[in-house]
């Protein structure tokens, strides 16, 4: 080894903490998979408590006793939460049949114009009913298989509202729990490096839920002028998909011009995109800067690949975790920088290379 140059043996030296980290971080998955039923609780309770921190504080600072303003806090939650899923269900309840008639109308449509390209439409509806039969088979166990999986969310979704009555209950004395567990001589470290960690959701989270606010505000009202049905819950739903940047918002938005173009045709129906895409155009350039570089801003790319990962190894859940994960993996990065730096050079900023606004 003494006989290599030295930058090829800091190369080697940095490819070996690369391969443990990564080591490290695939049994890590590998066991959170496994205990998924005890781990996803408490990452959403971590998440809502991060959401929920400032207004619990207030509570406390204005005299109202730990617990019951953490019991008053998870009452809170579960109200607009079920409020908004009510309404989200009840708006596409309601335009259900409209969706499903404009489908059937372009189905009819590309089918007429397959037929006169030389595809007949006998052909097309065997193999849809060739499809459907094969579907059929499999039907009853997709039923039972579904069942239990609500019963599993429901379940989770129990527990985590528990983790967050007792996280922000008990937070004032997290602190002094985690020193007790870091190792000897570590602890300002370890909690340093939780604090920023936590500062970073926190702020993420507070960032998301002010700009997935503005979002569902201007939606709804252009929904609203455009009389498109449904468009309080359609609102409710682009809040609730904005905590998935980039493809929740997607999802959410073609929803919208769904509907609009199933009950107010065509016209209505681009107007609406058009209220959908100045919406993201807004969101994109000038709610992403002002709000999220106050907190924590990652660079898009980042967002994307941290959200491609967390699709394939926990689907949905996956990428609702993962920009939050990320953001507290970019705070602790930059704890560790600021405290281990050499003398005489930055840390670098605390927000990600994006844009910055004030």
């Amino acid at each position: 080894m003494h006989l290599l140059p030295d930058p090829v043996r800091r190369f080697a030296a940095w490819c070996a903490v690369l391969l443990l980290l990564s080591g490290v971080v695939y049994v890590g998955i590998r066991l959170c998979a496994e205990l998924r039923t005890a781990v996803t609780p408490v990452l959403l309770a971590l998440l809502g408590s991060a959401l929920l921190g400032p207004l619990h504080r207030r509570l406390v600072k204005a005299g109202v006793n730990r617990s019951v303003s953490a019991g008053l806090t998870c009452v809170a939650v579960v109200a607009v939460v079920g409020g908004a899923a009510y309404i989200v269900v009840a708006a596409l309840i309601d335009t259900g049949d409209q969706i499903l008639a404009s489908l059937k109308q372009a189905g009819v449509s590309l089918a007429k114009h397959f037929g006169s390209a030389g595809t007949s439409v006998g052909d097309l509806a065997g193999n849809a009913k060739e499809l459907l039969s094969k579907f059929g088979g499999t039907a009853a166990s997709n039923v039972i298989s579904g069942v239990s999986v609500v019963g599993e969310t429901l379940a989770m979704a129990v527990l985590a509202l528990l983790l967050v009555f007792f996280f922000l209950r008990d937070s004032d004395r997290a602190a002094g729990g985690l020193r007790s567990l870091a190792p000897r001589g570590t602890a300002d470290t370890v909690e340093a490096m939780a604090r920023r960690a936590f500062e970073s959701v926190e702020g993420f989270m507070r960032g998301t839920t002010l700009i997935a606010l503005i979002d569902a505000l201007c939606i709804t009202v252009g929904l609203l002028v455009l009389g498109v049905p449904g468009a309080v819950g359609l609102g409710a739903l682009v809040f609730v998909g904005a905590y998935i940047p980039y493809l929740g918002a997607f999802i959410s938005g073609a929803v919208a011009v769904l509907v609009a173009l199933a009950d107010r045709g065509v016209v209505v129906a681009l107007w609406a995109l058009g209220v959908v895409l100045a919406v993201q155009v807004l969101e994109g350039h000038v709610l992403q800067p002002v709000i999220q570089s106050r907190t924590v801003q990652m660079h898009p790319a980042a967002v994307l690949l941290a959200i491609t990962a967390g699709a394939s190894v926990a689907g949905i859940l996956g990428m609702l975790l993962a920009v939050p994960l990320t953001a507290a993996a970019h705070g602790v990065v930059h704890e560790l920088r600021s405290r281990y730096a050499p003398p005489g050079t930055s840390a670098g900023p605390a927000a990600g290379p994006g844009p910055s606004g004030s």
